[in-house]
């Protein structure tokens, strides 16, 4: 691929790292990655993916702008304020890289649109914040056969892991959803917003790593992050051969399980 000088001079700073270079950066303007969510972590997400030259990113949330949003979801303007979301991150994206392609979509993901909708992108990147969207997006990439790369926060705590073809899935590590009510979501308990930043960094990071193929992938392990005591810990994720989706005998082979819509939220 031929660089134009405005280019260079923009990408420079990845060109000159000996596991990107000119061919790593070629990579990622060809490459194509859905992003679930356009709040707290899909902030982040959507940023550092469109800074870095991806150049196609599909954008899915249903909701608009809210002044509560702002705390966390960095990618939005007061001036946006009921804007509907995917569209204020179009407008994000086009003023920080025209080199970069954002998709609105403005949809609920619910199991008969979401294989459609992901089949055509590279890597997936979760960052919706309810266990039925989390469950969906999992196991729909499984059996479309995408990487997913899955962040989550809650108060000063975050999770980070990927999930690949062939290894272990979300549900080896929760296997069904927990009971509605039983787990804090955000608007209950709080979360404290930078702990989106820090999280939809790490994500970002995640997904470019899975781009390019470099370094060490989260396929496997878990990262915990609690930032009250600045700790990371990092911990095996074995594929469970008991697993209704990825195990030796799956009982989930469709998603029609699943509800009619999710909210994809942060």
């Amino acid at each position: 691929m031929d660089f134009s000088e405005d280019q260079i001079r923009r990408y420079a700073r990845h060109i000159i790292l000996p596991e990107m270079g000119g061919t790593g950066q070629a990579r990622l303007l060809q490459s194509r990655v859905l992003v679930v969510g356009a709040g707290g972590l899909g902030s982040p997400v959507i940023q550092y993916l469109a800074a870095a030259g991806v150049g196609t990113i599909g954008v899915v949330d249903d909701d608009v702008v809210d002044l509560s949003n702002l705390q966390r979801q960095v990618l939005h303007t007061t001036t946006r304020l009921g804007l509907p979301k995917v569209d204020s991150a179009a407008d994000a994206v086009a003023a920080l890289n025209p080199d970069v392609r954002l998709v609105p979509i403005r949809a609920r993901l619910d199991k008969d649109n979401i294989r459609a909708i992901l089949r055509d992108y590279d890597v997936v990147a979760d960052g919706s914040d309810n266990f039925p969207t989390r469950f969906l997006v999992n196991d729909a990439c499984r059996l479309e056969g995408k990487t997913l790369v899955s962040a989550a926060i809650l108060r000063f705590d975050g999770q980070l892991s990927t999930y690949r073809p062939g290894g272990p899935c979300y549900r080896c590590i929760y296997r069904e959803e927990p009971p509605e009510g039983s787990v804090p979501t955000c608007s209950s308990a709080g979360v404290l917003g930078a702990m989106a930043g820090t999280m939809g960094s790490l994500q970002a990071t995640e997904v470019v790593k899975e781009l390019l193929g470099i370094g060490d992938s989260m396929a496997g392990r878990l990262l915990i992050y609690d930032a009250l005591s600045v700790t990371f810990r990092v911990v095996k994720v074995p594929r469970d051969p008991g697993c209704p989706l990825c195990g030796d005998h799956p009982a989930i082979t469709d998603l029609s399980a699943h509800g009619s819509t999710a909210h994809v939220c942060g």
